[in-house]
């Protein structure tokens, strides 16, 4: 009762946003068809740590009390094990893992499930984390032509937006200029790996308009900390608009690297290039 008195207490002293977050320990609100799986295991996993805490410290505080040694008792018998109690300390916690992962591994089938049966999602999108910015590739979106990408580059000055649609499916696929990054919104209780030579992929439909913060979550360099972006969900006719605005700009796609990797491999290319002629001469 003292507990739930001084809970009580506190959250009474904050405000709707602080109440939320404490209620939803920590985690922000999710902007996805995918968060609620995943903060349903967020929260069921502070449940099982929270009742194996106070069983535990429930046994040590009864031993010490029901146990405790009084001024006339004899030392107790000294066992080397007892072994019931070996037992379950061997079975249950064996039993606990068992049970996270059976759920971990349902909700990880369930937020990295394709889009739709088909397995195409009505908008995909190629992201390219560079050194130290990101890059993001409309491909071929149905909002403009279905034949022309379009992107945007940042810069660690000046981060990009990545804009989607509301209640549309997109298909995100990641992709490293240079070395390993993490794509991360905190909003999609999500992040994903940008592995380079490798492409990942996952799918999600947002299902709330705003703007959420991203960034990397892989140490990747000097300016790792500026590797910032913003992520904003918007109408449909306004992601339409915002593309066709891409492409009366010229950037017309795809850029699949920073402006310094590109000029890196011109020159590898050059490189190679002199070599075979004059190996050839």
């Amino acid at each position: 009762m003292a507990l739930a008195a001084v809970g009580a207490l506190l959250l009474g002293g904050c405000d709707s946003a602080e109440k939320t977050s404490i209620e939803r320990l920590a985690q922000p609100v999710g902007a996805t068809d995918r968060t609620d799986a995943i903060h349903s295991l967020w929260m069921g996993s502070w449940l099982a740590a929270m009742l194996v805490g106070v069983l535990v410290w429930g046994l040590i505080i009864y031993a010490c009390i029901a146990f405790r040694r009084r001024r006339d008792d004899e030392i107790p018998v000294q066992t080397r094990y007892h072994l019931p109690l070996e037992i379950l300390y061997t079975v249950a916690p064996v039993i606990v893992v068992l049970v996270l992962f059976y759920f971990t591994i349902v909700t990880q089938n369930d937020t990295l499930a394709a889009a739709s049966p088909s397995g195409k999602a009505d908008h995909t999108v190629t992201v390219v984390g560079q050194q130290w910015s990101w890059t993001f590739n409309y491909d071929k979106d149905p909002a403009l032509d279905g034949k022309t990408t379009v992107f945007e580059a940042g810069t660690p000055a000046n981060r990009p937006t990545l804009e989607l649609p509301v209640n549309k499916s997109v298909d995100i696929k990641l992709r490293s200029a240079d070395v390993n990054h993490s794509f991360w919104v905190p909003a999609f209780l999500f992040k994903m790996d940008v592995i380079a030579g490798k492409v990942n992929h996952f799918s999600f439909t947002p299902d709330r308009t705003g703007t959420f913060v991203g960034r990397c979550a892989e140490l990747c360099g000097t300016y790792h900390s500026r590797m910032l972006f913003n992520v904003k969900v918007v109408s449909e006719s306004d992601y339409a608009t915002y593309l066709k605005g891409l492409r009366s700009q010229g950037n017309i796609g795809p850029a699949l690297g920073g402006s310094e990797i590109d000029q890196q491999n011109g020159l590898i290319n050059e490189v190679q290039k002199n070599n075979s002629s004059t190996g050839a001469s």
